[in-house]
Formats: structure tokens, sequence, C-alpha cells
């Protein structure tokens, strides 16, 4: 009788270790409660979190997937958003569509339909948030976001 009791102690313990361990170092989505479309900002940051975080960085989706260095990142790592502007919203609709601007290591439709106008707003909204501001240079929040394009029947 007392393995079985030792056997599920020792399960519940690893299983604590597990979850205490897979927390550590994650963020979490950050949408300002303040926004006024909060409540789709917030499921596109977590679409975003899920499809798209392993590449990119952003830190309102929580994601920090880009590598820091150029020189040592791996090839999949993609642009890191914090810092990059993603202006018009047609833009990041069409990078989403289309596999990014190359092709070569974004899929294509990673998110589809009206999730993906979603995602494509919320990008460029909170896109580009930390990028170091330099004279004569128009920060990225004070540049029109555009308009993403009627969506297609039976999206």
């Amino acid at each position: 009788m007392i393995r079985p009791q030792r056997l599920v102690r020792t399960s519940l313990a690893m299983s604590a270790v597990a979850l205490f361990v897979g927390a550590c170092g994650t963020q979490h989505v950050a949408v300002p409660k303040s926004d006024p479309t909060y409540k789709s900002d917030q499921a596109a940051a977590e679409l975003f979190n899920q499809r798209c975080g392993g590449c990119h960085t952003l830190s309102y989706a929580g994601t920090n997937g880009s590598g820091a260095n150029p020189r040592t990142y791996l090839n999949i790592s993609g642009p890191n958003f914090d810092v990059r502007c993603e202006r018009p919203v047609e833009r990041v609709l069409y990078a989403i569509e289309n596999g990014g601007f190359s092709g070569a290591y974004m899929p294509q439709n990673i998110v589809v339909g009206k999730q993906a106008y979603e995602v494509a707003m919320f990008v460029a909204k909170f896109a580009g948030r930390q990028a170091p501001t330099e004279p004569g240079v128009t920060r990225c929040q004070d540049l029109p976001i555009g308009k993403l394009p009627p969506m297609h029947s039976g999206s």
C-alpha cells in the first residue's frame, strides 16, 4: 500500500516542479485595459502569442521570439515588433496572407479570415511603440494605421 502512495506523491511533486519551471521566463499578454478595443485586441494578442510568438517579439502579446543579436539568432527569428513599426495595416495583412515579404520562413495564412484582420490590426496598432526616437523621425504611433480592405465573402 505504501508504494502507490509514494508513486502518487512523487508524481504530484514532479508535476509541481514542471509547472514552476515551465512558468519561468514567460510573459503574459499585456494589452492595456484602458484600450477602447480591449476585448478584440486581447483576443488578437492571444492569437499572435500562439501562432506568431515563436518567431516574433511583441511585448503586448507576451512574446519574445526574435533573436536579440542578428549575428547569433536563428534564421527563423522574425522581426522584433517592439521596435519595428508595421504600418499601414494593409501591409501587415499582406504579410499574414503571403508568408511575410520574402516567403522564406513565415507560413502563409498562419491566421485566416476575421482572425487575420484582427491580428493585422493588433500588430499595426501596437508594433513599434518601443522604437528609439530620433529627431525628425515620426514615431510609429503617430503614423496613420490605414484601413483594411473588405473581407471576401465566405471568410
